[in-house]
C-alpha cells in the first residue's frame, strides 16, 4: 500500500466521526495480535459507535488511502485481522435489530456476539446453526467473514448456510443490499444510492467465462473454506452474499446481516465413543452419518490429560469410556426415550463396525456439559504439553471428505514423525475437519525452514484427497500463500479479478487471499520478547521460570472475553473493553517484553492502567483453558513498576498491603480504633488510605480469635489426629466467631485444634499490592514458625479462601524451591477439604433448609467448591451456588479509591440481586471476608461462613 499521513487520518476522523480514534501505544499494542501466530503493529484502532461512524470511517479511509482491517472479537486463528487502520465492530455494532420468530429469521449488527443472538433466538425455540466452540465472543461479522461453522455444521451446515441476506458496503464505497436468491426481491442496490458501475453484472460474467474450472475446482464438499467461493457466481446459482461468506472482510464490509434460525430439538443426548486410536475415530464415521447425528466432534487422550484434575475428574464421571480418541455425537429427538433410543442405536452400528470402541449414553445435561466443555477448551488446552512445552496453530484447520478422513489423518502422522513433531488434535469429524496444535519450532531460522516445508507438504497431501486447507478457520496470514498450491494458477487468477471486482483500491485487508504475504512473515515469536529474560521474584514453575514464557501462555481465543458466566474476567464483563480482559493485559505485557510499541519496560503507564481494573480474582488461573494467571503478573508488574520509588505508590498500597501488620498493633486498643474509625474522622482517614469513601472501615473484634483459644479448653475424642487453623489476619481481628465455630466443628468430628506457636500470615495483602520482598520476609519468617508442625505433616485447615489458596498456589511460587513452602502446600486444605479426606465418617449436623453460596474467586481458582458443597448437601441444606462470579470486592480492590463503582457493578451483575431476591428462610453462605463484606455493604441480608452453618447444628 502506498503511504499515507496517519495522524492526519486520525485527526479528520476524529472531527468527521463520533468514532473512538486510537492512536497511542496502548491501544495500538492491544491489537497487534489475535489468536494466531502473527504480529502486526496497527496504524490506528477504531471503534465505531454506530453504523454512521463505520460508514464515515471507510470514507476517510478510501479518501487518504489507507488499508482497512474489521476486527470482531480478535479471535482469528490464522492472522486473518491485522495490520493498517484495524476497526473494532464489537464494542458497539452489537445490537440485535429484530428476531422474527414467525420467518425464523434475524437481523444483527455486525459485532453482535454469537451466544448472545442464540439466547435471544432460544426465547422463541430457536437457534442460529453455525456454532463454533468461540461462541461466547466471536462476533456474525466475523463468522460472516471466516463461513464459521461449528459443532452442528454437520446438521445445520456453516454460516453461509444460514445466510438470508446482507447490507454491505464494497471496497469502492457502494452500498449493497444483497439478499441471497432464496429469499424474494433478489439482490439489489439500496434506493438513493449510487449503483455500482456493473459490480454484480461483472461478476456474473466472472461466472459464464470460468464455469467448467469453478464447477470442478470449487463447492466440491461442506468444509472448502479456502479461498473465495466462487460456486457462488455459476450461473443459475448466482449469490453474490454467500460469495462474501469467507472472504475474510477483502470485499466488503457487512453492516447488517440478515440469517435464519432454526428450531430447537425437542430432546437431545449426547453419545460418546471411545476408540483404540484416531484412525479407528475416523473410519467410524461413515457408519455414523447415515443416522443423521447433529454433531460429531472428537477430542483425544492429549487433550483430556492437559484438562484439570477436578475437570477431567468429572469428565470421567460424566460418562467418558474408555478410549484414546472420543467423538462426542449429539442425538436429537421428539422426546428423550425417542433420542437415547437413537443413540443406543447408532453405538450398536459403530461396535460392530470398528474392533475396540467403546459407548455411553449421556442423559443428564449437567454432564453434558462438562463433556462439552472438554471440546470446548480444546483450542487453549492443545497449546501447552503435558511437559510443558508449547504448542502452535499454523496447521490446525485443514478439511478433507468425510470418508477421505482416515487417509488424511493416517498420512498427517506420517509427515508429524518425519519432523518430529506432536499435538493434541480436536475437530469436526462428521464434516472430515481436524483441528490441532503442533508444537513447530517457530522461534529459530532452522525451526522456521522445518514449518515451511511441513505445511507446503501438508497441503500437498490434502490436495491430493480433494481436501482444502482450511476447513473453518480461513486462510489469513497462515494459509493464504498455499491457496495458489492447492487451486493452482488459474483459479488464482479468478481471485485476482473477483477482488478487483469488489475492492478495486485493494485497501480490505490487504495481503490477505489475494497477494498475500509469506506464510513465515511476521510471526510473533521471532521479536525481542523471545530471548528476553528479566529477573523476577515469583520463579514461575510452570515456565521454566521465565516471564516471557508466561505470557505466551495467552494465545488469544478470547474465552476471557465472554459476557457472562464465570468469574474471568470480572471487570471485561462489566466494561467490555479489551484493556480489561485477560488476554489484553497479557498482550500488553508481552508487548512491553517486544519493546516496539511499549517502550518504557516496567515503567509503563500502559500497562499499569490496564492492570489497574484487575481485580486480582484468579479467574483467569482456572477459566482460561491455559491458566494465565493475571493476578501473578500484576503483582511482579506492580512490584517492579514502584521499585525504588514508594513514594510514586497509591496509599492503599500502605493502609491495605499493611494490613496485617496495622491488625496486630490495632488489636490491644480495638475498641479505641473502632471509635476512631467510626467517627467524624472517618473521612480523612480513608483519604489518607487511599480507601473508597462510599466503603465502611470494618471493625475490629473485641478479642481475637488466638486470644479465646488460649483459653479453650479442648474438647472430643481427639481420634482423627492434630490439626493446624491458620490464624488468618481476617478470622482473628475481624471475624473471631468463624474460628471458635471451626474449633467446634473439628472437634466434633474427632480432631485436636491446634494454632501456630508465633505470629504467621501467608503474605496475600503484600502479594496483591506488589510488595513482594515484603511478601518473602514475611514468609520466610511463617515458614519458620511452621515449621515443627510442617515436619511432623500435621495438617493445615484454612478458613479464609484467599489466604488458603495463596498457601497453595502463591507461597510456593513466590518462595520457588523452598521445601517448607511445598510441605505448606502439600498439607493446606479448607474445612469441608479436610473433613472429606480425614473424617470421612463424620456425620455433619442436619441443619436443614436453603442456602445461597457465593463461591470465593480463588477458592473456584485454586482450591475448588465440590467438597464443600456436598457437605452442605450432607448437612441437609439444599443449596444453590450461583454462577456469579466474583462479588466484585475482592480482597483490596473494591476498597480502594477509584474502584467503588467497577466493584458495585461486578457485584451487581449476579451476586447482589440473588441475595436481594432471596427469602429471609434461605441462608446467605460466603467463607471469603471480601464476599461477608460486599453482601453486607449492597444489601440488608449477612453472610455467614460455613463453619457457623454448621457449628450452629452441633449440639
Amino acid at each position: 500500500m502506498t503511504p499515507y499521513d496517519v495522524a492526519r487520518l486520525a485527526a479528520d476522523l476524529r472531527r468527521d466521526t463520533g468514532a473512538r480514534v486510537h492512536h497511542d501505544a496502548g491501544a495500538r499494542a492491544l491489537y497487534t495480535t489475535d489468536a494466531s501466530n502473527y504480529r502486526v503493529v496497527p496504524d490506528l484502532v477504531v471503534l465505531p459507535r454506530d453504523e454512521a461512524d463505520l460508514v464515515g470511517v471507510l470514507a476517510h479511509a478510501r479518501a487518504h488511502g489507507a488499508p482497512v482491517t474489521m476486527r470482531g472479537g480478535g479471535t482469528s486463528m490464522a492472522g486473518n485481522a491485522l495490520g493498517g487502520v484495524v476497526v473494532d465492530l464489537s464494542a458497539h455494532l452489537n445490537r440485535i435489530l429484530e428476531v422474527d420468530p414467525t420467518t425464523a429469521t434475524a437481523t444483527v449488527q455486525p459485532g453482535v456476539v454469537l451466544s448472545d443472538l442464540i439466547a435471544a433466538a432460544g426465547r422463541h425455540g430457536l437457534t442460529f446453526g453455525a456454532d463454533p466452540s468461540s461462541a461466547s465472543r466471536a462476533t456474525i461479522g466475523g463468522m460472516i467473514a471466516n463461513n464459521a461453522c461449528g459443532a452442528h455444521s454437520v446438521a445445520w451446515g456453516t454460516t453461509a448456510d444460514n445466510l438470508r441476506g446482507l447490507e454491505v458496503l464494497t471496497g469502492a464505497g457502494h452500498r449493497l443490499q444483497l439478499p441471497t436468491p432464496d429469499h424474494p426481491g433478489g439482490p439489489g442496490v439500496l434506493p438513493g444510492e449510487p449503483a455500482p458501475s456493473g459490480l454484480l453484472t461483472d461478476l456474473a460474467d466472472l461466472g459464464r467465462q470460468h464455469r467448467t474450472l469453478i464447477e470442478r475446482r470449487f463447492g466440491t464438499f461442506s468444509r472448502q473454506i479456502s479461498g473465495y467461493a466462487a460456486q457462488h457466481l455459476l450461473p443459475g446459482r448466482f449469490d453474490a452474499a454467500r460469495l462474501l461468506c469467507g472472504s475474510e472482510g477483502t470485499l466488503a464490509t457487512t453492516l447488517a446481516a440478515t440469517v435464519n434460525l432454526v428450531p430447537l430439538p425437542a430432546a437431545r443426548v449426547l453419545l460418546v465413543l471411545g476408540f483404540p486410536d484416531t484412525s479407528a475415530a475416523a473410519d467410524a464415521v461413515a457408519h455414523i452419518l447415515p443416522h443423521g447425528p447433529l454433531t460429531m466432534e472428537s477430542i483425544n487422550a492429549t487433550l483430556v490429560d492437559r484438562l484439570r484434575p477436578d475437570v477431567r475428574r468429572r469428565a470421567r464421571a460424566a460418562g467418558l469410556p474408555e478410549g484414546s480418541m472420543w467423538l462426542l455425537v449429539e442425538v436429537g429427538g421428539e422426546s428423550a426415550d425417542d433420542a437415547a433410543a437413537a443413540a443406543a442405536q447408532i453405538a450398536a452400528a459403530t461396535q460392530d463396525a470398528i474392533s475396540g470402541a467403546t459407548a455411553a449414553v449421556v442423559t443428564d445435561p449437567a454432564a453434558q456439559a462438562v463433556l462439552w466443555q472438554c471440546r470446548r477448551d480444546g483450542t487453549g488446552l492443545a497449546t501447552r504439553r503435558s511437559d510443558g512445552a508449547e504448542a502452535w496453530a499454523g496447521w490446525e484447520d485443514a478439511a478433507v471428505p468425510p470418508d477421505r478422513l482416515g487417509e488424511y489423518l493416517r498420512g498427517l502422522d506420517d509427515l508429524m514423525g518425519r519432523y518430529g513433531y506432536s499435538g493434541a488434535s480436536y475437530g469436526h469429524f462428521g464434516e472430515g475437519c481436524m483441528h490441532m496444535r503442533i508444537d513447530f519450532d517457530l522461534f529459530t531460522d532452522a525451526g522456521v525452514a522445518d514449518y515451511r516445508a511441513f505445511v507446503e507438504q501438508s497441503t500437498d497431501l490434502v490436495v491430493s484427497l480433494g481436501g482444502s486447507v482450511s476447513g473453518e478457520h480461513g486462510d489469513g496470514r497462515a494459509r493464504s500463500e498455499m491457496a495458489r498450491r492447492m487451486y493452482g494458477a488459474d483459479s488464482y487468477a479468478l481471485f485476482e479479478q473477483i477482488k478487483a471486482v469488489w475492492d478495486p483500491g485493494g485497501a480490505l485487508n490487504p495481503n490477505i487471499i489475494v497477494a498475500p504475504r509469506p506464510l513465515d512473515a511476521d510471526l510473533r515469536h521471532r521479536g525481542p520478547a523471545k530471548d528476553r529474560m528479566v529477573a523476577t521474584l515469583f520463579s514461575y514453575p510452570s515456565d521454566g521460570g521465565s516471564f516471557a514464557t508466561a505470557q505466551r501462555r495467552c494465545v488469544g481465543v478470547g474465552k476471557c472475553r465472554q459476557s457472562h458466566g464465570g468469574v474471568m474476567c470480572p471487570s471485561f464483563q462489566v466494561t467490555g473493553a479489551e484493556e480489561h480482559s485477560t488476554r489484553g493485559r497479557a498482550h500488553l505485557l508481552w508487548e512491553m517484553l517486544e519493546g516496539e510499541v511499549i517502550t518504557d519496560g516496567w515503567r509503563s503507564t500502559e500497562v499499569r492502567d490496564a492492570l489497574d481494573l484487575c481485580l486480582s480474582c484468579k479467574g483467569c488461573l482456572a477459566d482460561c483453558p491455559v491458566d494465565v494467571d493475571i493476578a501473578t503478573y500484576k503483582a511482579e508488574f506492580t512490584h517492579h513498576h514502584y521499585a525504588r520509588r514508594p513514594w510514586a505508590r497509591p496509599r492503599s498500597h500502605f493502609s491495605m498491603g499493611w494490613l496485617p501488620a496495622m491488625a496486630r498493633l490495632a488489636a490491644p486498643a480495638a475498641g479505641l480504633v473502632n471509635a476512631v474509625t467510626a467517627s467524624p474522622l472517618a473521612p480523612v482517614l480513608k483519604w489518607l488510605g487511599g480507601i473508597a469513601p462510599q466503603r465502611q472501615i470494618p471493625a475490629f473484634a473485641p478479642r481475637t480469635f488466638r486470644s479465646w483459644f488460649a483459653g479453650h479448653r479442648p474438647s472430643g475424642s481427639g481420634a482423627a489426629g492434630p490439626v493446624l487453623i491458620w490464624p488468618d489476619t481476617f478470622t482473628n481481628y475481624f471475624a473471631p466467631e468463624i474460628g471458635r465455630a471451626a474449633v467446634a466443628v473439628l472437634e466434633d468430628a474427632g480432631f485436636t485444634p491446634h494454632l501456630p506457636d508465633g505470629a504467621v500470615c501467608c503474605g496475600l495483602t503484600w502479594i496483591s499490592t506488589g510488595q513482594l520482598g515484603t511478601a518473602k520476609r514475611v514468609l520466610r519468617r511463617s515458614m519458620g514458625v511452621l515449621a515443627p508442625a510442617l515436619r511432623t505433616g500435621m495438617p493445615i485447615v484454612g478458613l479464609e479462601p484467599s489466604c488458603t489458596a495463596a498457601l497453595r498456589h502463591d507461597v510456593p511460587d513466590l518462595l520457588g524451591g523452598d521445601e517448607l513452602a511445598a510441605r505448606a502446600r502439600d498439607l493446606a486444605r479448607t474445612l469441608a477439604g479436610l473433613l472429606a479426606e480425614r473424617a470421612p465418617q463424620w456425620q455433619p449436623p442436619q441443619v436443614g433448609g436453603s442456602a445461597l453460596a457465593q463461591v470465593h474467586c480463588h477458592q473456584h481458582s485454586v482450591l475448588g467448591f465440590d467438597e464443600d458443597e456436598a457437605l452442605l448437601r450432607a448437612a441437609g441444606i439444599e443449596v444453590e451456588v450461583p454462577d456469579s462470579g466474583c462479588c466484585g470486592l475482592a480482597g483490596n480492590f473494591g476498597f480502594e479509591q477509584g474502584h467503588y463503582d467497577l466493584s458495585q457493578a461486578v457485584g451487581e451483575r449476579v451476586l447482589l440481586p440473588k441475595v436481594r431476591e432471596a427469602g429471609d428462610a434461605t441462608a446467605m453462605i460466603a467463607d471469603g471476608f471480601s464476599c461477608r463484606t460486599q453482601i453486607a455493604h449492597g444489601t440488608q441480608r449477612r453472610a455467614r461462613h460455613l463453619a457457623e452453618i454448621l457449628a450452629d447444628g452441633l449440639s
